[in-house]
């Protein structure tokens, strides 16, 4: 379990707690959409940790996750509640989305690995995934969980997420980058924009339709 300290800076109160309970697994999410990128994450997967402290420092997300599962089993259900579980919490923290960007996109270079992220805060959850692995596993980590994880987000935090890995050959910068690319993308998404902080922003009005 890695903690960062949080720097004392006042929030706009975009906040969440979520607790997902199964026979499978036992999750609790914290999220601060407009933190510091503070974390405390421990999913007894500490490749997933790994991702889960990147995805917060680098969206300013502040991200608390305390998750226990069926590890004995395999990593799949831990992996993917741990994104349905982030992906409500953000969810909730960002309400009716009046006044976010909506949108949002990075391209990350990671050493020979260059991968692109785009996705729109639409709650209309959609994902597309072109990313190939090299290897079945990364440590003990089966490549396959990582897909599994970006759609459990996408369809509990209603986003429509594209992730590209343009090209590399080493695993471990490839979902490296896919987190941080997702984790700016989130930023600028969520992120209020003055000119139309009381706005819904959609011609019809409304999200999600």
């Amino acid at each position: 379990m890695a903690v960062q300290e949080k720097n004392p800076i006042a929030t706009t109160g975009r906040t969440a707690t979520v607790e997902r309970k199964t026979k499978e697994t036992q999750i609790k999410v914290s999220v601060d959409l407009d933190g510091t990128g503070a974390y405390n994450v421990s999913t007894g997967i500490g490749f997933l940790d790994h991702m889960l402290e990147q995805l917060s420092r680098h969206s300013l997300i502040d991200l608390e996750v305390e998750a226990t599962g069926d590890l004995h089993i395999d990593f799949h259900h831990t992996t993917e509640d741990t994104g349905y579980a982030i992906g409500e919490a953000i969810d909730k923290a960002l309400g009716d989305r009046r006044g976010i960007r909506r949108y949002g996109e990075a391209t990350i270079p990671m050493d020979e690995t260059c991968t692109q992220v785009a996705l729109d805060a639409s709650k209309r959850p959609y994902l597309v995934w072109q990313v190939d692995f090299t290897k079945p596993k990364l440590g003990e980590m089966d490549t396959e969980l990582f897909k599994e994880w970006f759609q459990a987000l996408a369809q509990t935090a209603g986003l429509t997420l594209h992730v590209h890995n343009l090209y590399g050959d080493n695993n471990h910068h490839i979902v490296e980058s896919a987190f941080k690319g997702l984790a700016r993308a989130l930023r600028d998404a969520c992120t209020i924009d003055p000119r139309q902080a009381g706005a819904i922003p959609s011609t019809k009005g409304m999200l999600g339709q």
